[in-house]
């Protein structure tokens, strides 16, 4: 049984979702406060976190990135911090989305659904190779002649989609949705941001990339 952690401190709000989660045969631990969700993180590694950033002991942030510093898990955001800069700065911290309050059921099952998805490990997720780097789909290893490189999940998100569709344009709108969601489909800086961040890690020359490609006004480009 796939096993989520919900982290609010909103009691009415953390029952409601045990309960639509356990209808739908998922295993539900629940953490009132940022030092209960690591303990129990620790103690029960979960599949999925669904994690409020407004918590009386800690800003949720704090929370994905002592996560990260040991764990992979989707950390799905669930937040009434509705400005941009607040969803940009919990992404970057390492989360893999984010839903803002108030919201539907339907969607946030959705966001879940697709969050395992992604983090559902494949044998036969390739290995892609060029003179710069190796990225192993399967272990989500990215190495160059220096080493392993770190990516955070949404990078990762980002690169797979283009990795996994060489020499095929990608446009920006579709990028969006699978990584950010629907309604980001128009915040192209987001992905000036995230390509940026990609070239610089991976590109020799990232004033000059060699695989990471832009097509202006359309969309990108992955070229082994």
């Amino acid at each position: 049984m796939t096993r989520v952690l919900v982290v609010d401190d909103d009691t009415q709000l953390a029952r409601a979702l045990r309960i639509n989660l356990r209808a739908r045969q998922y295993d539900v631990d629940l953490a009132p406060d940022g030092a209960t969700a690591l303990t129990v993180a620790a103690r029960f590694p979960p599949d999925l976190v669904i994690l409020d950033l407004g918590l009386p002991d800690m800003d949720g942030v704090e929370v994905v990135h002592a996560l990260r510093g040991w764990s992979s898990v989707p950390i799905l955001v669930l937040s009434a911090r509705g400005a941009q800069a607040e969803k940009v700065t919990a992404l970057d911290a390492g989360a893999d989305d984010y839903v803002t309050k108030p919201f539907g059921m339907d969607e946030l099952l959705a966001r879940i659904r697709s969050a395992l998805r992604r983090s559902a490990p494949s044998d036969t997720d390739p290995v892609i190779r060029t003179e710069a780097f190796t990225i192993d789909l399967a272990t989500k290893r990215l190495t160059t002649d220096e080493g392993e490189v770190r990516l955070t999940p949404t990078e990762w998100h980002l690169l797979e989609i283009l990795v996994r569709n060489p020499n095929k344009l990608v446009s920006q709108r579709h990028l969006l949705q699978e990584v950010w969601g629907p309604a980001y489909e128009t915040e192209t800086n987001y992905l000036r941001v995230y390509i940026a961040q990609l070239r610089r890690k991976l590109e020799p020359d990232p004033s000059r990339p060699r695989h990471l490609l832009t097509e202006p006004g359309m969309g990108y480009r992955f070229e082994p």
